[in-house]
């Protein structure tokens, strides 16, 4: 597995507004910016987040959603104007050539100056589909893989447009992007692989997660994520 370098087609950034539903806000309408960009600890210069308590911190400084999807979603939803730029997904960066087959957990890549580490990979939410005005988005996201994923700054620095980014260092080649989305979400309740994931250097949501479905031998429910309704008991 290899992973090219390829080129930062475009820095996006948001600012968090009140959203679609009563008492929501979100910072996901990003729109790119121009020059170079700080990346801190805590994301891109001038980027927020409209709910810190899902969005946002060390974990999910950086958002990457590759433009190499969106024919497919053309394809999947029709013609769409959020498809006909970057920005659709809320990601801060946009490239092509690099998706979640290639990408591994705990990657480190030369992001400009600033040098990051993939935390995770991207578990859509309702506001997805509110977004899209498409009723089951998030749902498609999660079903298709298609998710994009997050950085942590190891290094602050600046990106801009037409910066380079290059994996520097591959410490956990056996799990692709892919590989962990797929047990996620198709393959739940495997043993073996849950114990074998688990020793990876996991975000503690993720140990959580793991653990517990290895402990209960039982799938979460995602519709509260997926939907943003709490379901009945």
């Amino acid at each position: 597995m290899t992973t090219p370098s390829c080129t930062v087609e475009e820095v996006l950034a948001g600012k968090a507004v009140p959203f679609t539903r009563p008492g929501s806000h979100s910072a996901i309408a990003k729109i790119a910016v121009v020059g170079p960009q700080r990346v801190t600890t805590l994301g891109i210069g001038g980027d927020e987040q409209g709910d810190l308590r899902v969005h946002g911190g060390p974990d999910k400084a950086v958002h990457h959603y590759p433009m190499d999807h969106y024919p497919a979603w053309r394809s999947d939803i029709g013609s769409h104007a959020l498809l006909e730029r970057p920005g659709a997904f809320g990601e801060n960066i946009s490239t092509s050539g690099m998706t979640e087959a290639f990408v591994c957990l705990g990657d480190r890549y030369r992001l400009g100056s600033a040098l990051v580490e993939v935390s995770q990979s991207r578990q859509p939410c309702w506001k997805l589909s509110d977004r899209f005005a498409v009723p089951d988005m998030a749902r498609r996201v999660q079903d298709s893989g298609r998710t994009g994923w997050y950085y942590r700054v190891i290094e602050e620095g600046q990106v801009q447009k037409g910066d380079r980014i290059a994996l520097e260092a591959r410490p956990h080649p056996r799990w692709s992007l892919a590989r962990l989305i797929d047990l996620l979400y198709q393959r739940a309740i495997e043993p073996h692989l849950l114990h074998d994931v688990l020793a990876l250097p996991l975000v503690p949501s993720w140990r959580v997660l793991f653990e517990r479905r290895l402990e209960r031998g039982a799938v979460e429910d995602w519709r509260k994520r997926l939907t943003g309704i709490v379901p009945e008991e």
